[in-house]
């Protein structure tokens, strides 16, 4: 198994000493060539435990009072951070939903490329160059040798969005954590960048689907996790059984609303959902 979460609480401790629990029992399995979609609404806790996973979240105010989250078998939460780092990027990438907060502003979207691999390959900086400038090109960014000069402010969120792909993905990590990839793009963009994550997920890779957007799940997810209130409250190994016939109350009422939403966008925009009736 790729990746294991057991029995896993994240908690927050503030200044004044009290304990916020983001999530509590929670337990998760994704195995390469997967596709887990974590759903719920903001706050469930589905960010928490999906940057836990490559121990993002800062430590204090962020602790764990139980559980383990074993990649490959090694437990995240216990290795240290020198081998931590090794992995990041490398083993785990990591797609942020907001680009301009996790990009660099003060560089060049080229060189922030080639530093990602240089930090992780040994090979030849023009070697990595070259290897940046191949990757905006699998992730639609036209003219990549002009794009590479750019700094971040000077490309659009969908372009930007591109850049974090190439980021997460050209080092062929075994885990891909999309944390809502689409959020701040529009429709256009957004299918775009879905079918991309899609296209370039391997089948000795699993990837890590954070979203409140069932559309999102529908298309792209070969297994569901639901979360309310930090816990998971329903999974399933069928995401069109699920969308048929959800078993948690929480999850009928998410599956209601999606389909009320896209009925109501009205005869000349038919939903493009498989799980619509």
């Amino acid at each position: 198994m790729l990746l294991e979460i057991e029995d896993l609480d994240v908690a927050f401790k503030n200044d004044e000493g009290a304990v916020n629990i983001a999530a509590a029992d929670v337990n998760l399995k994704l195995d390469r060539g997967e596709i887990l979609g974590i759903v719920g609404e903001s706050g469930s806790g589905k960010s928490s435990v999906s940057m836990s996973v490559a121990r993002l979240l800062p430590c204090p105010p962020a602790f764990y009072p139980k559980g383990r989250i074993l990649l490959d078998g090694a437990d995240i939460l216990t290795m240290p951070v020198a081998e931590l780092r090794k992995i990041r990027g490398k083993k785990i990438g990591v797609i942020f939903q907001d680009p301009m907060g996790s990009l660099s502003p003060l560089h060049r979207i080229g060189d922030q490329l080639v530093e990602t691999i240089l930090l992780h390959e040994k090979m030849a900086k023009k070697s990595a160059a070259a290897m940046a400038l191949e990757w905006l090109g699998k992730v639609g960014i036209p003219d990549p040798a002009v794009r590479s000069r750019a700094y971040p402010h000077e490309l659009s969120g969908g372009m930007q969005q591109r850049v974090m792909i190439a980021m997460g993905l050209m080092l062929g990590p075994d885990l891909i954590i999309a944390d809502e990839p689409t959020t701040a793009l529009d429709v256009t963009i957004q299918a775009q960048v879905l079918k991309l994550i899609k296209s370039l997920h391997q089948s000795n890779s699993g990837v890590l689907l954070i979203t409140h957007d069932l559309g999102v799940v529908s298309q792209m997810a070969t297994k569901i996790a639901v979360m309310k209130d930090g816990r998971v409250v329903e999974t399933s190994g069928n995401p069109q059984a699920f969308f048929e016939n959800p078993s948690h109350p929480y999850s009928r009422g998410l599956v209601r609303e999606a389909k009320r939403m896209e009925l109501d966008v009205g005869d000349d925009n038919p939903p493009q959902h498989g799980w619509q009736a």
